[in-house]
């Protein structure tokens, strides 16, 4: 069985980023659709369907393409996500500080008590607790 599903998806495109994306919207316009209006439904059908075809087509130069165009346009969102996720990791052994003068982020061990810190973009010192 297996090999049969491997001959069948030779040549096609297969699973990619944006079709991952489309799956968990038409999941959530699924959850949506049972406690709103019918539209969600549609929506959700559309999405799996448009999925699919992607991930069944044999066109794989313009699946790519749109793939691409896809990771450009989510590339400021996933780097936000990624450096909140990095702080909330950091936030167990270190204390994030803005710097007063530029806005700089600054990382300070904690459990140092009061102590005084320097910017290493405009020099500017300050005091906190870490």
């Amino acid at each position: 069985m297996r090999e049969k599903f491997y001959r069948f998806m030779q040549g096609r495109y297969g699973n990619d980023n944006l079709n991952r994306f489309l799956m968990i919207a038409a999941l959530v316009f699924l959850v949506l659709s049972m406690i709103g209006p019918d539209f969600f439904y549609v929506l959700a059908l559309a999405a799996m369907i448009y999925a699919y075809y992607r991930m069944l087509s044999r066109k794989i130069y313009v699946r790519s393409a749109e793939n691409q165009w896809y990771l450009q346009k989510s590339y400021k969102v996933r780097g936000f996500l990624n450096s909140k996720k990095k702080e909330l990791v950091q936030r167990k052994t270190y204390r994030i500080f803005k710097c007063p003068n530029c806005r700089q982020k600054i990382r300070v061990p904690r459990g140092h008590g009061k102590i005084e810190i320097r910017c290493r973009k405009c020099g500017t010192t300050f005091i906190k607790r870490s």
